[in-house]
């Protein structure tokens, strides 16, 4: 083989393996923070978001990482409270940060 096809094997062998989290040693728990500041997501302090439909989405910031889901009820239908404009959020959503946004 060629240097130029071994080196194109293991760059796609690396890039392929970057895709199974269990080998990079991290659960596949999706509620832990894996970043700087690990902590379990029930610790960040969560705002509300508005799209531009007006239906809320929950929002949450720790400074490197971002978390967005959207609001629903019990039934699983879309929360449209009107807490804010469309496009708007509320509440400090990046309250429980240590690490600041880049400005």
């Amino acid at each position: 083989m060629t240097l130029k096809t071994i080196t194109t094997l293991c760059l796609a062998a690396f890039a392929l393996s970057a895709c199974d989290e269990s080998l990079r040693g991290y659960p596949a728990d999706k509620t832990v923070d894996r970043g700087v500041d690990r902590k379990d997501l029930s610790q960040l302090v969560w705002g509300v978001w508005v799209d531009p439909t007006g239906c809320d989405h929950w929002i949450a910031d720790d400074g490197v990482e971002g978390y967005l889901s959207q609001r629903l009820d019990r039934y699983g239908k879309p929360v449209c409270s009107g807490v804010a404009p469309p496009t708007f959020t509320a509440g400090d959503f990046k309250g429980g940060s240590r690490i600041r946004d880049p400005n």
